[in-house]
């Protein structure tokens, strides 16, 4: 072992000797001039005056030219190209809705009348009511509900137009009055010329109000078809709605499935609350105003409340539209002062709805800045008329809720019924 250990010694002694020996052979590797290498070599840490320093390369560049442009030009670079691939994606999908509306709007409305009435459906079942006979109940009712209230406000609509009619008359001929005897002292050839001009501008317009009308009878077969299609689609919404949602969900990756089933049943949650709240809202409301028109005795004060809940279901807008034209119905009918009272119980109703009901019934899962609820319903109108003002809002609350839940940093608690397999530590 001793000889063997000596020879190993000696052998790594002639390794170091012969390497030296080939070092000194080759002086141009070392830093002396030779013709191979002339002049010194520099070290690697070495700064040769007057030379650029090579550019530095970053993690989001592809190649030496673009370190050339400047960081804050190819950020903004890169977000304009994703924003015009986002612009013309969402502009697709914006002519696909719109072909395809007519499918669109009744699904949107069936969806809306689904968490509307999905209460009822769980209070019917927990009854033990078979699935399908509780949801024919609650669709059956909700629909004779809906026809028997229309038929209330057709009928007295009907029986008061004469009486509405003689003392629109009137109204109109108190306006000419107060034309002449007011402040602006108008003559009766300025009058005539102006009513000249209207009746002209009407008699101009005809063809159009007249086409307009044309168009809505021969859009009859949609409206019809469409309305079956709600009720078929809000009775499988309603009984099988959870089966559907499942099944939508077991397409997506296994990873991104409870984040997305998260974010859904909290949507869902968020629209029929919304739903709801609006719908005792609205009736609040009409009850509301309605009180003041029977006190004042104003015609049509039924089909105004009506009036006046169909549209609270368009925040902000609807129910003062509504309210104004109860408050029109008024001048006509009993004049000025009665019109500025029911002006004045429309303006508190708002106040009280505003400031009162929409931050208590609707809590703080559903708030949305009024800013937003109005450019929702103005690009709505835009979009889809009235349908999309009716449909603007709760989309927005849909959507504020599913990225707010996908965007939480929290992981969505575990099913009930989940099964969770855990290996035994070795």
């Amino acid at each position: 072992m001793r000889g063997r250990l000596r020879r190993a010694y000696e052998s790594g002694r002639e390794s170091a000797r012969s390497g030296r020996a080939d070092a000194d052979a080759t002086p141009g590797e070392t830093g002396v001039a030779s013709p191979a290498a002339p002049g010194p070599a520099a070290s690697p840490a070495a700064t040769v005056v007057g030379a650029q320093p090579p550019a530095a390369m970053h993690s989001s560049t592809v190649s030496r030219d673009d370190t050339e442009v400047p960081h804050a030009l190819r950020i903004a670079a890169a977000w304009c190209w994703r924003l015009i691939v986002i612009g013309i994606v969402t502009w697709a999908l914006l002519k696909i809705v719109g072909t395809i509306s007519i499918v669109i709007i009744p699904l949107t409305v069936a969806m809306l009348l689904s968490a509307l009435l999905a209460p009822a459906v769980g209070w019917l079942l927990k009854a033990h009511f078979p699935r399908s006979l509780a949801t024919g109940v609650v669709l059956v009712g909700g629909l004779a509900a809906v026809i028997g209230t229309l038929t209330l406000v057709v009928n007295e609509f009907i029986q008061g137009v004469p009486e509405l009619s003689e003392k629109s008359s009137q109204g109109v001929r108190q306006i000419q009055d107060w034309l002449k005897t007011g402040p602006l002292h108008l003559s009766d050839s300025q009058l005539n010329r102006y009513i000249d001009e209207a009746q002209n501008w009407i008699n101009g317009n005809t063809e159009r109000f007249t086409s307009g009308a044309l168009s809505t009878a021969a859009t009859l077969a949609e409206v019809l078809t469409g309305t079956v299609l709600v009720l078929f689609a809000t009775f499988f919404f309603l009984r099988d709605g959870n089966n559907i949602w499942r099944f939508l969900v077991r397409l997506l990756p296994v990873a991104a499935r409870w984040k997305v089933d998260d974010a859904g049943r909290a949507s869902w949650a968020t629209l029929g609350a919304y739903v709801r709240a609006t719908v005792l809202v609205a009736f609040i409301d009409a009850v509301g105003i309605g009180i003041f028109l029977v006190i004042f005795d104003i015609p049509f004060a039924f089909p105004l409340a009506a009036l006046v809940f169909l549209g609270a279901f368009i925040p902000i807008v609807g129910a003062t539209l509504s309210g104004v034209v109860a408050v029109l119905v008024a001048l006509v009918d009993s004049g000025p002062v009665t019109a500025l009272i029911i002006l004045g119980a429309v303006i508190g109703v708002q106040q009280v709805e505003g400031h009162v009901l929409q931050p208590l019934i609707m809590g703080r899962a559903v708030a949305i800045h009024p800013l937003a609820v109005i450019i929702g319903i103005a690009a709505g109108v835009v979009l889809a008329g009235i349908a999309g003002a009716l449909v603007a809002v709760p989309l927005i609350a849909v959507l504020n809720t599913a990225v707010r839940r996908l965007a939480a940093r929290t992981v969505p608690d575990t099913p009930p019924d989940a099964v969770v397999v855990a290996s035994q530590a070795p």
